[in-house]
């Protein structure tokens, strides 16, 4: 069965993964310039195709049949061909009701917030009215046409229930920017924020919401959702919790970055490396990048510039590492000082706090602030709360580096 993805420019996808994680045929990445798509579509020869940007609406003349679902949004993702004739269907209506309801959002008789007015907030729109919202407020900049303004949205509708984000606002590599151009306290009785972007893997909006308590969830699992239920349409089947799960957790192991902190000396370095091996990621070492970059170790950067430059150069360090995804980050000791090298960890990445005992720690005078073990012993006094706030897992660090990988891969890899 020969099947693929068309769209323009294509850039990195994670379709082929999932996909070929729920059953066994060919799927191919189209990139289409706009004059090549008549001539692909016309030919069929394909099973079935997904669609991206900016063909979902442009693929719809060529086609034989709309589901009730891809007419009523006007947009197609998924085109099956069955016997020559090309039938089109909208699989991100089930994707975006499969996110909605992980997060287990209840929107009968509530009133929902949909930023952005693009086409994912035409499906957001219809998947919000099937669970039957009581109010659907489009909320843009402009607030034109239909939407209202952000101001609008806080001084109007601060008894919103849910905010489904679908404007590609926080994106990478534009991951700093967040689309609520206003406070999350200003809806106080906001229960949940859905947001369709999945790069990063956790958006400043959805970090933003976490840290208030109000369920969140990135784009991921929809997009894992979406797929499934194309494959499904592919090969004439029904889609499975089961197999959504799988293709979630499949992408997920490869986007999400280990990241370990912890104390100097507690083995972030050595016990990285393995993990980087044993889960085929790439590993980096954030105090070895701030070096390169500085063209000189860490104590000799401290003596010429102090700890304050150095903890800037820190924070470039943090972010590029984490801008990337299926990493393996060793942090400095110190990373967890700065709220901001957090919040960039987390955007696709998990924290691991490799708790190694102060008394088998090692003070090396190379350690610009633990160069004895009384200092070592001070700094993890210190230091220790924020490592157990900031971490997701906490394992024991006494033993071996193999032992202390094999502690975290059973946790978390397998």
């Amino acid at each position: 069965m020969n099947c693929g993805l068309i769209g323009y420019p294509l850039g990195h996808s994670y379709s082929r993964q999932i996909h070929r994680a729920l059953a066994d045929y060919d799927y191919h990445l189209w990139e289409l310039k706009p004059e090549e798509l008549a001539s692909f579509l016309q030919k069929r020869d394909f099973a079935g195709i997904n669609v991206t940007i900016p063909y979902k609406e442009q693929v719809i003349p060529y086609l034989d049949g709309l589901s009730d679902t891809a007419r009523a949004i006007g947009a197609v993702n998924t085109v099956v061909n069955r016997d020559g004739r090309l039938l089109g269907d909208n699989t991100d209506l089930p994707g975006m009701l499969a996110l909605i309801r992980r997060l287990g959002l209840e929107l009968s008789g509530k009133k929902v917030l949909i930023l952005g007015t693009g086409g994912t907030s035409k499906t957001a729109r219809a998947a919000a009215m099937r669970l039957g919202a009581a109010e659907i407020w489009r909320v843009s900049r402009s607030g034109r046409g239909d939407a209202i303004t952000y101001e609008q949205a806080a001084e109007e509708h601060g008894d919103a229930a849910c905010v489904i984000n679908t404007t590609p606002c926080g994106m990478y590599p534009n991951v700093e920017d967040c689309p609520l151009e206003l406070e999350l306290e200003r809806f106080p009785r906001l229960e949940g924020v859905v947001d369709a972007v999945y790069n990063p893997l956790r958006s400043n909006l959805v970090l933003n919401a976490r840290r208030r308590g109000i369920a969140a969830e990135g784009g991921l699992y929809m997009l894992a959702a979406q797929a499934v239920y194309a494959s499904a349409l592919f090969r004439g089947c029904e889609a499975t919790r089961e197999e959504i799960d799988l293709a979630y957790d499949t992408v997920l192991r490869q986007m999400e970055n280990i990241v370990l902190i912890g104390m100097p000396s507690s083995g972030k370095t050595t016990v990285g490396q393995l993990l980087a091996q044993r889960a085929g990621k790439e590993f980096v070492d954030t105090d070895a990048m701030v070096e390169q970059a500085a063209g000189m170790s860490i104590p000799a950067y401290f003596a010429a510039r102090g700890e304050s430059e150095f903890r800037e150069r820190e924070r470039e360090a943090v972010a590029a590492a984490a801008s990337v995804g299926g990493r393996v980050i060793a942090t400095g000791g110190g990373a967890v000082l700065r709220e901001e090298n957090l919040r960039a960890l987390r955007r696709s990445g998990r924290l691991v706090f490799l708790d190694r005992s102060p008394d088998k720690l090692t003070a090396t005078a190379d350690r610009p602030l633990s160069a004895d073990q009384e200092a070592l012993r001070r700094r993890y006094a210190e230091r220790y709360d924020l490592y157990c706030a900031a971490a997701d897992l906490r394992v024991d660090g006494d033993g071996s580096p193999e032992e202390v990988a094999e502690l975290i891969e059973k946790e978390w890899i397998r």
